[in-house]
């Protein structure tokens, strides 16, 4: 009954207004105990405070500055378990990617396959869908456990899957949170932060995949108020992580074959691009991007187009080598051209790939190549499309300068 959509979603929680005001030294203490109750207990109320309907128009948003070191104390459950989930050997075996397979919903990594202990942690954290349907046994350890090397002051596999749950449900939160504009800069500025979401999604081969995605996202949110050079600056540092290795990152999350993962990386890399500071760390892989991205374009999936359209777009305005590499790229014009013949069902996207050719004809050393679609650039425009004034003005471009002499031999569109 599309009347009464609310009614649908089932009951909506409420939280009171004053609740974090009152309750913000608590919450952070209790992330910093390290306590399993205290610990789920601040998980899921950060959780709730931090969760945001759809459309919806919320006054009493959480910002981190109102919670004085929540953010680090978040971060730091993060910390915690990348630091213990290396083996002896610190390293670790490629992670086989199930992405729900088999699986009624998507959730956290089993990877220690201790979701069914008998004191149901894993059920404790609010997280839809982390709940087992395994019967519930106990535990036998060899006599002598506790003198072995992974004994007394090491976790066990039911230690490990509840740091794990938590970092998961912790980046979870920092996810929700870089949703609210309230937060975004504050995140955005600080360098423990950043370091541990770029770290995260650098080891997208081995990490929880829900950690990966959600750091992932937190990154794509903060996309346009960051600036790579944090990494090099006097600000003090967690992590080793440097403008290079940020950008090999994404690179990697970009050359993924997970569609969430390369779509997220590719419009990260059109948010990113914007600050011109970061152009000189981005335009050294521009060969890598463009080959991608181009890729990107072949494949049916509406919002992978979406994602490289959205790229290329502000890629080709940053200057003159970008729209020269672009055109000299293979398959790049055949298949914007195709998401604008097709069409894509969200016209923006078809304006922004019209727009590309447009800025690609503008460069005199494209307009030679650019002539052998001529006609396929006729054809939209004859077509009555809305994009017909685009294509006019890119065959102007094409036919009608003085120095392109093979142009003004063949052309007649600016006559």
């Amino acid at each position: 009954d599309s009347a009464a959509p609310h009614t649908l979603l089932g009951p909506t929680l409420q939280v009171h207004s004053a609740f974090a005001d009152q309750n913000q030294k608590r919450i952070v203490l209790a992330l910093q105990s390290g306590l399993k109750s205290d610990l789920t207990w601040a998980l899921n109320t950060l959780t709730v405070l931090s969760f945001k309907e759809k459309d919806e128009i919320r006054k009493d948003a959480t910002p981190l500055t109102k919670i004085p070191g929540l953010l680090d104390a978040l971060l730091q459950i993060i910390d915690d378990w990348r630091d213990i989930a290396l083996p002896k050997d610190l390293s670790r075996n490629r992670r086989l990617r199930l992405l729900g397979a088999n699986a009624l919903v998507t959730g956290f990594g089993n990877e220690y396959e201790a979701l069914a202990s008998s004191d149901n942690y894993s059920q404790s954290i609010a997280a839809p869908g982390s709940y087992s349907s395994q019967k519930i046994t106990t535990r036998h350890r060899p006599t002598g456990w506790w003198f072995e090397e992974d004994g007394l002051f090491n976790l066990d596999d039911d230690g490990l899957a509840e740091k794990q749950l938590c970092a998961v449900a912790a980046s979870n939160i920092l996810r929700n949170f870089s949703f609210m504009y309230e937060n975004e800069i504050i995140m955005a500025q600080h360098r423990h932060c950043l370091e541990t979401v770029f770290q995260c999604i650098e080891d997208q081969n081995t990490e929880d995949e829900e950690l990966v995605t959600n750091a992932l996202e937190t990154i794509v949110n903060l996309g346009p108020y960051l600036d790579l050079r944090i990494f090099s600056s006097s600000k003090p540092s967690y992590i080793n992580m440097t403008e290079k290795s940020a950008v090999q990152a994404i690179m990697g999350m970009l050359d993924s074959q997970i569609k969430a993962w390369h779509c997220a990386a590719a419009e990260l890399l059109g948010r990113l691009i914007i600050n011109p500071d970061n152009e000189t760390f981005l335009l050294s892989f521009a060969t890598q991007i463009y080959k991608r991205l181009v890729d990107l374009l072949s494949l049916p999936a509406v919002d992978a187009q979406a994602a490289a359209v959205g790229a290329l777009y502000n890629l080709v305005e940053v200057n003159m080598d970008c729209r020269l590499n672009l055109a000299s790229e293979r398959w790049a014009i055949d298949r914007l051209l195709k998401v604008v013949k097709a069409p894509h069902p969200v016209p923006e996207i078809c304006r922004k790939a019209a727009t590309i050719l447009e800025s690609l004809v503008s460069e005199p050393q494209n307009r030679v190549p650019l002539l052998a679609y001529e006609n396929a650039f006729a054809e939209i425009l004859f077509s009555e499309s809305k994009h017909a004034d685009t294509f006019a003005r890119i065959l102007y471009e094409l036919t009608s300068r003085p120095n392109n002499k093979q142009g003004s031999a063949r052309g007649v569109w600016g006559l």
